[in-house]
């Protein structure tokens, strides 16, 4: 696998998001401005609650796959591979990770076999897309944790897109959750998201390396970020944190998780979280206390590293 150098594009972008000017514009800037090779795009699918059986990928929440075909041919003319990573989220804001069933059927109550039934046409809509428009990778979902001890339904689900997607699969497990996914054999890939305190890459490295060399796979952090926020860079996965625009703070996470994770060999590549479709003025970077690294001292850790890499 050629080495990531990846950034997530506009994620969860809204019907029509991605025709508009500005987002053309930001893509640009991501190129001339990062180094990056390779983007990660969302597609959003929506269910009401964590007990919810369907997913919706079709209403104004979610880019329209028109103009989805259309941006992925922008990309792949500016030079960058393209991965899509279709994610379900809860209407009511519970995270992903809590979607959740009775292990065994139980007449009257939501029931696994009928979500992955749903997850499955969400997935192998957006993989033969990615079939379509010559995408370079599918990403089959992103921190479904509590659902990964399915290993059946999993590997049924891994099988189904590789009939209608012929490139890279992957699937994008949380932090902390890589060493229990027991069916990374079923993927090309391994990934997960690196949202560890800038004190704790070496034991998690190490952890995450067994792994890696457990299952023989290839291995990116296909998300990995921290805010520019006083103390985030030591909860970097918790966006809830408060406090002052700590810039250089941001800017010494990027540095230490490139720093350790240039020891791994094993370690084939990043994807930062994020880089929004409509950005703020740049001249207001310094006082912008999100993921965002667009003009921030973090933007130019990153260039500089993925500018190291050829």
């Amino acid at each position: 696998m050629d080495f990531i150098k990846g950034i997530t594009f506009a994620p969860f972008a809204r019907r029509d998001t991605l025709t508009r000017k500005d987002t053309l514009e930001s893509l640009d800037n991501l190129c001339s401005r990062t180094n990056a090779d390779f983007i990660i795009l969302v597609p959003n699918g929506l269910q009401d609650t964590p007990q919810s059986e369907n997913i919706d990928f079709t209403s104004e929440a979610t880019m329209s796959d028109e103009e989805l075909i259309s941006f992925i041919g922008y990309a792949h003319e500016k030079g960058l591979r393209v991965a899509l990573k279709p994610t379900v989220n809860c209407r009511n804001g519970t995270w992903r990770a809590h979607i959740n069933f009775f292990d065994e059927d139980v007449p009257c109550e939501p029931k696994w076999c009928n979500w992955f039934a749903s997850y499955t046409d969400f997935q192998c809509h957006f993989a033969a897309l990615a079939e379509k428009t010559g995408c370079e990778m599918f990403i089959a979902g992103c921190e479904m944790v509590q659902s990964e001890r399915r290993e059946e339904e999993w590997r049924r689900l891994i099988s189904d897109i590789r009939g209608v997607y012929s490139g890279t699969v992957s699937y994008n497990t949380d932090k902390y959750q890589e060493h229990n996914v027991k069916w990374w054999d079923a993927v090309d890939v391994i990934s997960s998201s690196g949202y560890y305190p800038i004190n704790d890459w070496e034991n998690q490295l190490d952890r995450i390396e067994k792994v890696v060399k457990k299952f023989n796979k290839p291995f990116f952090f296909a998300e990995c970020g921290c805010m520019s926020t006083e103390k985030s860079n030591l909860v970097p996965n918790d966006w809830s944190v408060r406090g002052e625009v700590d810039l250089q703070g941001q800017a010494d996470w990027y540095t230490e998780m490139f720093r350790a994770c240039s020891k791994r060999g094993w370690v084939e590549g990043f994807c930062i979280w994020d880089w929004c479709g409509k950005q703020y003025p740049i001249a207001k970077a310094q006082c912008h206390g999100g993921y965002d690294i667009y003009g921030k001292p973090a933007e130019k850790v990153v260039a500089g590293f993925y500018g190291s890499k050829q």
